[in-house]
């Protein structure tokens, strides 16, 4: 099993600059607490992008979070592929122009932890609801 997440953000962004913000890699590191976000590959992103968002305290005290964009549609889609040794499944998010303007943006993920038994996916949900929502807030309030 996986837990399953689904965060639906409306903005009054226009959907590319809704895309731009969701799509620059590594200020996913400003939003997420203790996360530093490297891309490997060069630019511009497209599938076969890789980035490593780098979770954890020191060099010692973390976890590596590799991810690989699968699917790449501009500005309306893209899915990641996660696959670390502790985190794996994927994440997509599509963006939308909103009646009577602005963006409407629909974020997905399942999510698997190793050695966390399948009685804990509601909660990594719930989890994943809280901080993926958080993050998405930070990354279309702040225009970086």
């Amino acid at each position: 099993m996986a837990a399953q997440i689904r965060i639906f953000r409306e903005t009054a962004l226009s959907p590319a600059e809704a895309w731009r913000r969701l799509t620059t890699w590594e200020r996913h590191g400003d939003v997420v607490p203790l996360t530093r976000v490297t891309v490997t590959t060069p630019p511009p992103t497209a599938a076969g992008t890789v980035f490593v968002a780098r979770t954890g305290v020191g060099r010692r005290l973390g976890f590596d979070d590799p991810m690989e964009v699968v699917a790449w549609r501009p500005p309306h889609h893209c899915r990641l592929e996660k696959r670390g040794r502790l985190v794996r499944g994927w994440a997509e998010f599509e963006v939308h122009p909103h009646e009577g303007g602005g963006a409407r943006v629909e974020w997905r993920e399942e999510l698997r932890v190793r050695g966390l038994p399948s009685v804990a996916d509601p909660l990594l949900a719930a989890a994943g609801r809280w901080m993926f929502g958080r993050a998405v807030d930070g990354l279309l309030r702040h225009g970086g």
